[in-house]
């Protein structure tokens, strides 16, 4: 058998460099983030620490060559462009490279938690019809269904345990306008919902994002959010696009303040990304070790509102760091980032959230559909921007009355994202966040429908009604309650049952922290329940335990 002559070197080289250069402006997620590795292969990438005086960095140089070999591992699956993959597993450097890997052989990875109830990940094996699941190496899962193929994945490489079937190929080339990534939040059906976002999507979010230069090359960017949420996605979009490094703190460490303490300090991180509330047992228990991380010169929050009395006290232990308010949906992963003034004048009752990123428009709407120019009106976020996502996989419905028609010009065909928050806008033309326009909460960061809640405690056998609402937590912050009456001829039960009941299926942050058993449910004069006086319950509830504990 004769052999082809090889090019020359100079010549396959220039063959290499014109294929990155193409691949790179594709936007696909994969090509975006590792494009650090072409000018600074040696920085870090991945910066661990997940025991005390064991920090481990992985450079981009072995990022790109990890990702390259797991990608062939996959292509020789053959799985077509577009198959789903569950990817079961916390932000590690190997999970990292998993998944630009899953981008770079043309797969649709769907992220999910190792802590995952067994009902809930059938559901969602169910729903996307994964061709593959994936999980690290120490991982525990052993009961995936058939037909689903399972493999584990490390820093060696990747091991089939069951083959995926092999069907014929539909496609063969991956476009840019392919899912990404598919994240579930909590739906109002009771069922999850999943949030599918294109590469080109996620890529035009990175960008509009790194415009505001939150960070740079010399950073090391502590994410402390699990890599199943969004905002986990968000953290290594801004590290790996920034070229700076990602510190993944395990979630394990991040209740504990001394442990999220030790992470920062060990890895070097220079800038926190995280949710409010990880910030609250710091703040009381280490302030003063939180007061000596010295090279902390920037924190970044999201997912819900930072208690006021708080900020001001992160500020006092951190005076040099800036502050950022980040702002948006798992629909368009965030869509704007406001610096916190520093001081934070007394007189601030709400934050800005500030404008849309570049490339992006915020608009505000009415009940009417019209179009709010007036400062000081409370109105609906619409927004306008080339990130957003391409829909909820497998429900049209729910697709179609969250991507509405430009209410300035539907004729146009574009269509824009109804956030239901709501906001109104301040005579420096910049948003403040008004509330929900639903019953959709934030309680520490995530993003929980209540419907679904309340849909789990109606399946017990005991339960004839259940309403689940965020009530003040005994420490600050708020916790998710349910309010439980019992069907007829049930004797009260131990709440410790529903608890455990609702944790079969449901993840930790939706099961509530809180179960009151009451005779009725209060209800309105429309026949409605009187969410309002239950929440006027659990406060003074909550008030009378603050000031019992205080005598």
């Amino acid at each position: 058998m004769s052999q082809q002559p090889h090019p020359p070197a100079d010549a396959a080289t220039a063959a290499d460099a014109d294929a990155d250069a193409a691949d790179i402006r594709q936007d696909f997620l994969h090509a975006f983030l590792l494009d650090p590795a072409r000018h600074s292969p040696d920085a870090p990438a991945v910066v661990e620490s997940p025991e005390a005086g064991r920090t481990t960095v992985t450079t981009y140089a072995e990022l790109r060559a990890h990702t390259a070999a797991l990608a062939c591992a996959l292509d020789a699956l053959d799985l077509e462009p577009g198959a789903r993959v569950i990817l079961e597993a916390d932000t590690t450097a190997p999970a990292l490279a998993m998944l630009l890997a899953c981008s770079q052989a043309g797969l649709t990875f769907v992220p999910v938690s190792p802590q995952t109830p067994r009902q809930r990940l059938n559901t969602l094996l169910d729903t996307v019809r994964p061709a593959l699941h994936l999980q690290e190496l120490t991982g525990s899962r052993t009961d995936v269904p058939h037909p689903v193929g399972t493999a584990r994945f490390g820093r060696d490489g990747l091991t089939v345990e069951r083959a995926p079937e092999r069907r014929p190929p539909r496609r063969r080339t991956p476009c840019p306008t392919d899912p990404a990534y598919i994240v579930f939040t909590s739906g109002t059906t009771g069922r999850p919902k999943g949030v599918v976002m294109s590469h080109r999507a996620v890529v035009a979010f990175y960008r509009g994002m790194l415009a505001h230069r939150i960070a740079g090359p010399e950073d090391r960017i502590a994410s402390t959010s699990p890599l199943q949420f969004d905002f986990s996605l968000l953290n290594i979009g801004l590290a790996l696009g920034s070229g700076a490094a990602v510190v993944p703190v395990p979630p394990q460490l991040v209740r504990w303040p001394r442990h999220l303490l030790r992470v920062l300090r060990e890895a070097g991180a220079t800038q926190v990304n995280g949710v409010p509330s990880i910030w609250r047992q710091v703040l009381r228990h280490e302030p003063k070790r939180l007061a000596a991380l010295t090279q902390l010169r920037g924190v970044l929050f999201c997912g819900e509102e930072f208690p006021l009395p708080e900020l001001r006290r992160l500020q006092e232990l951190l005076p040099t760091a800036r502050i950022v308010n980040c702002y948006g949906a798992t629909e368009s992963m965030a869509c704007s980032f406001a610096d916190v003034p520093n001081p934070l004048p007394d007189t601030t009752e709400r934050l800005s959230i500030g404008t849309a990123h570049p490339g992006a428009e915020m608009l505000l709407v009415d009940a009417d559909g019209r179009v709010i120019d007036a400062p000081g009106t409370v109105g609906e976020i619409h927004l306008r921007s080339p990130a957003l996502f391409s829909g909820y996989w497998g429900d049209p419905e729910a697709t179609r009355a969250t991507l509405v028609p430009d209410p300035l010009c539907p004729e146009s065909g574009q269509y824009v994202l109804r956030s239901g928050d709501l906001a109104l806008r301040g005579p420096d033309g910049a948003f403040r966040f008004a509330g929900r326009a639903d019953s959709q909460v934030q309680i520490n960061g995530n993003r929980v429908e209540l419907g679904e809640v309340e849909r789990r405690l109606a399946e017990h056998p005991g339960v004839t009604a259940a309403t689940a609402l965020p009530v003040p937590g005994p420490g600050g912050g708020r916790q998710l309650a349910a309010f439980v009456v019992l069907a007829a001829g049930h004797a009260p039960t131990d709440t410790g049952d529903l608890w455990t009941f609702c944790a079969e299926t449901l993840p930790p942050y939706m099961v509530p922290q809180e179960i009151r058993l009451l005779d009725r449910l209060p209800t309105t004069a429309h026949g409605k329940v009187d969410r309002a006086a239950l929440a006027a319950e659990a406060g003074a509830a909550a008030a009378a335990d603050v000031a019992g504990s205080a005598r």
